[in-house]
């Protein structure tokens, strides 16, 4: 009969209860350990990569917003994007200016 981990014993098939000796038991501690630190630096790792695109990624906007002129992008004051797109007709601002074009009604 075997009287190694995992051997089965041979008149009734059931697996022998062997305790692991001392090696065993610092090998499995030492892997344990192992696999843990890999683990605190592979979250290490990640976290700073993180931390790194964030920063970056806060200067590309600071950097956005500051060059950003002031005010519309046509320049002119009050001016509508629709209409210089040409999506929407041109209305005026002050109610005393004539419209550019008149509108005819549809019959």
């Amino acid at each position: 009969m075997g009287t190694r981990p995992g051997a089965f014993a041979e008149a009734t098939n059931t697996p022998v209860n062997v305790q692991p000796g001392s090696r065993e038991m610092r090998a499995q501690a030492v892997h344990r350990l192992q696999v843990g630190m890999f683990g605190l630096a592979a979250m290490l790792l990640l976290v700073s990569l993180a931390s790194v695109i964030m920063q970056r990624v806060a200067t590309a906007d600071r950097s956005v917003v500051a060059t950003e002129p002031s005010g519309s992008a046509s320049g002119a004051p009050g001016s509508d994007p629709l209409v210089d797109l040409g999506v929407a007709p041109e209305v005026p601002v002050a109610g005393n200016a004539a419209p550019h074009a008149k509108v005819k009604p549809a019959h």
